[in-house]
């Protein structure tokens, strides 16, 4: 797949460099990333500070440094909490169908979709107040529905096959066939959604942070980074640039992956090209 999809590398690398910055941040870091320098606030790149130093004198490159381990951590959490609630609402409609089915997809995924996803993370951060673990949770009430239509949709199709049927005149539990037979026939397309979800939790939790609503200083965050460099926009862009561009980077290596695992995943793509 990374032989014929160019793309796909450069996603896969790029997210490894990420990972890796993430994991390794305490001894890649050049500086205490909460580190104040007054005499040295605004200073632009330089062999003491690659990516230059902030309106604090606080070191950009360590904080960027640091910044990747929220996006992580804030994209890994918030998909796999929206997928667990996915899969069992989604499951539970398109298994069940009838008044279950009604309950959840007319009038629970519908009450979520009323309200677009990153208002309805604005207003659960402002009432419970902002950190890590609201932010995660905010992002998660916003985007289990699309997991959960995505699952009941497969179900539905899955279920009505020959195999399906079989297992259930053989005497399998619910639990059985949803487990051993249906779950592993809708895998492909729910491993493309996370893949693309993660993309969008990483801008999401940046743009709560740049609201003001994602953890709280001095635990630096790309997103409360472009927001404290608003005001030196045009006298110090380099508080801009670096926490921008790693925002623009980590979202594109996800996109990537995502677009590549779609067309890999899917016979019809594959056999149109080749692979």
């Amino acid at each position: 797949m990374i032989r014929r999809q160019p793309l796909a590398a450069i996603g896969l690398a790029l997210l490894i460099v990420f990972v890796a910055c993430a994991v390794f941040a305490p001894w890649l870091a050049p500086w205490d990333p909460a580190q104040l320098d007054l005499t040295g606030r605004l200073m632009g790149p330089s062999w003491a500070h690659w990516f230059g130093t902030d309106q604090l004198g606080r070191d950009i490159l360590s904080r960027t440094l640091f910044g990747a381990r929220i996006s992580l951590v804030v994209a890994v959490s918030v998909v796999g909490l929206s997928l667990a609630v996915g899969l069992v609402a989604g499951g539970l409609a398109g298994f069940y169908g009838g008044w279950t089915d009604t309950v959840v997809n007319i009038y629970v995924t519908n009450a979520f979709l009323a309200l677009p996803g990153i208002l309805l993370a604005i207003a659960f951060v402002a009432f419970m107040g902002p950190g890590l673990g609201n932010v995660i949770l905010a992002l998660a009430i916003s985007g289990w529905v699309g997991y959960a239509r995505l699952v009941r949709a497969q179900v539905m199709a899955v279920k009505e096959r020959e195999f399906v049927e079989a297992a259930r005149a053989l005497g399998a539990t619910d639990l059985r066939i949803m487990t051993r037979h249906i779950l592993p026939n809708i895998l492909q397309p729910l491993i493309v959604q996370a893949a693309i979800g993660m993309a969008g939790a990483v801008l999401a939790e940046a743009t709560l942070s740049f609201l003001g609503l994602g953890v709280p200083p001095p635990t630096a965050s790309w997103g409360s980074m472009l927001n404290d460099a608003r005001s030196h926009l045009f006298d110090s862009p380099h508080l801009v640039f670096f926490p921008a561009m790693a925002v623009m980077l980590c979202v594109l290596s996800f996109n990537f992956i995502g677009d590549a695992l779609r067309d890999y995943l899917d016979p019809r793509t594959r056999m149109s090209a080749g692979l």
